[in-house]
């Protein structure tokens, strides 16, 4: 028995071949110039479809392709071969073909439009893309055929949807008033908000009690001073003529806000002695904008003769914060002067000496400062420079025309005339609706209570930040004092310790502290009522002992009374 291979379970061929094995064999024999005759013959006779079948070699088992697709009745049916039909029509052992074979068979031609009456055929399904484009086409032709809302107007055609207009309504039209109405409290709400948030509510970030706080454009020229005192340092040590524009320039990239000659005015009207101020020429520019002939504002900080180093002044690290101190109390003392005419201006007026002055008035605006009056700054000599009056103005007549001179007159006139309404007391209508407010009552009782008033708002304004620390620190004590009767309640011992004691007092005070902070509250409160609170040092520890028989409400009425006592100092 023959031994089987692995090769004889499985076919050698995906789709066996049409003609079977012997067809097979027979493609194996045939040479290759017979097969590519073979496609070149089955080629034109496909491109000459009138021309007969090519010649059949008698007694060969080989037969044409065609006479295959011929004998077979799938041909007959569906006629796809238009080459061969009248070899198949020809054929004596087929029957003659029916009319739907011949539709079959017939080359395609146009279908004929359906009449109008004739029932249509069925609509083919819609994809769901195809779908929710034609719902979109048809929103929008019922968008276009619904007409433009009221109040607008189309303008001209569009593909997609049509261009709508506003239009205005007319004058008599309520909503037009309410537009107008609209418009003109947006304007009054800018008018309100002309300042920034961050310039009207500058104080508010500080970290420190407010005290004697500067404006905010009074702490921008303390920072451009600050500035501009560096870079001269930096030029001066370096032995360098210091100009204006570089100065410009290097406090410009610091604070990344404008510096000109102006605040360089305000800068020495605050600190004279700071800086020495000269117009010179022929000073290096190393620019092309500026002449090296022409005048230039020159500055060097004044220095004294300690402050040389190596036969030559040099402007220190410490020279430059003692200037910064210097400057900013010059600040402090422009702004007390405002702040001592505004309380010469109250009812009753108040005088408190500057050197007791702790805080400002509350009804003291900072903001409201005016602006520092910049100094005159060195200018350049002019050749044709006028030196009286009378000169002015003969060069003013010579550039004016008659009618100019006329307008000035009559502007000068309207001046005059409407001047005098201009420089009213601002005071006088809120004194007028002062007045009517409190009509009937005695002028002896207003001035005690204004009295009182100045009194309480003097002993404010000269009290010292650790006496207002000390008050913040009292004002706490009778809510903690509830708090701490707590702790020992809940401990149930006589004596805790002040480690112990403070952790639980952090634990239910509503305010967020350290440790540190609370056990200075704890010390304050043996120092005020020393026989309900003790303190105990025992070795490394402190230890709290606390009175439960005393009444807390007499604890908390006591605590009262101190700290309106404190008040008043």
């Amino acid at each position: 028995m023959a031994q089987l291979r692995v090769t004889d379970f499985f076919s050698h061929r995906k789709k066996p071949a049409r003609d079977g094995a012997l067809g097979t064999k027979r493609r194996k024999a045939r040479p290759a110039g017979a097969v590519a005759g073979g496609k070149r013959r089955a080629a034109r006779s496909e491109s000459r479809p009138n021309a007969a079948p090519p010649a059949i070699p008698g007694g060969s088992g080989h037969e044409p392709r065609a006479s295959r697709r011929e004998a077979s009745p799938g041909a007959k049916l569906l006629g796809l071969e238009n080459d061969h039909r009248a070899a198949v029509s020809a054929a004596p052992a087929l029957p003659p073909l029916s009319p739907h074979q011949q539709q079959l068979l017939a080359s395609p031609r146009t279908p004929r439009r359906p009449d109008a009456g004739s029932p249509q055929p069925p609509a083919r399904t819609l994809t769901g893309r195809k779908r929710g484009r034609q719902e979109l086409d048809l929103d929008r032709a019922a968008e276009r055929n619904a007409g433009p809302p009221a109040g607008l107007q189309p303008q001209g055609n569009s593909r997609g949807a049509a261009r709508k207009k506003l239009v205005l309504p007319a004058d008599g039209d309520p909503q037009g008033t309410e537009q107008e109405a609209a418009v003109t409290v947006g304007t009054s709400l800018k008018a309100l908000g002309q300042a920034p948030a961050y310039q009207r509510f500058h104080t508010l970030a500080q970290d420190i009690p407010p005290g004697l706080s500067l404006p905010y454009k009074y702490k921008v020229l303390a920072e451009m001073f600050r500035s501009m005192d560096t870079i001269v340092g930096m030029l001066f040590n370096r032995s360098e003529t210091v100009t204006f524009a570089k100065v410009k320039q290097g406090v410009q990239d610091i604070m990344h806000k404008q510096f000109d000659q102006r605040n360089v005015g305000q800068i020495k009207a605050v600190y004279p002695t700071s800086y020495k101020f000269r117009q010179e020429k022929n000073v290096p520019t190393f620019s092309g904008f500026l002449k090296k002939s022409s005048y230039q504002l020159t500055i060097e900080p004044v220095l004294g003769e300690e402050e040389k180093v190596d036969g030559h002044l040099h402007l220190s690290a410490s020279r430059l914060l003692e200037r910064r101190r210097v400057f900013s109390r010059n600040l402090v003392n422009i702004v007390k002067q405002h702040h001592k005419t505004f309380m010469a201006s109250l009812s009753p007026p108040m005088v408190i000496p500057d050197d007791k002055l702790t805080r400002w008035h509350p009804r003291f605006n900072v903001d409201e400062v005016p602006d520092i009056i910049p100094a005159e700054l060195p200018q350049p000599p002019q050749v044709d420079k006028l030196t009286t009056a009378q000169e002015v103005l003969t060069k003013a007549r010579s550039m004016m025309t008659p009618k100019m001179e006329k307008a000035l007159a009559n502007l000068a006139l309207r001046t005059a005339e409407t001047s005098p309404g201009n420089h009213e007391d601002p005071r006088a209508t809120p004194t007028a609706n002062t007045s009517s407010a409190l009509k009937g009552v005695s002028q002896a009782l207003l001035e005690r209570i204004r009295a009182k008033e100045a009194q309480k708002l003097q002993a404010l304004m000269t009290r010292n930040p650790q006496q207002e620390e000390r008050l913040v620190m009292i004002s706490r004590l009778p809510e903690m004092a509830r708090f701490l009767r707590n702790v020992f309640v809940a401990e149930k011992k006589q004596a805790l310790t002040v480690e112990v004691a403070c952790t639980r007092m952090l634990d239910s005070y509503r305010t967020t502290m350290t440790s540190g902070e609370m056990e200075k509250h704890l010390h304050l409160f043996s120092e005020l009522l020393p026989d309900w609170v003790i303190l105990h040092p025992i070795r490394k520890d402190t230890y709290i002992k606390l009175d439960k028989s005393m009444d807390l409400n007499i604890i908390v009425e006591r605590l009262t009374r101190m700290i309106k006592e404190e008040e008043k100092l």
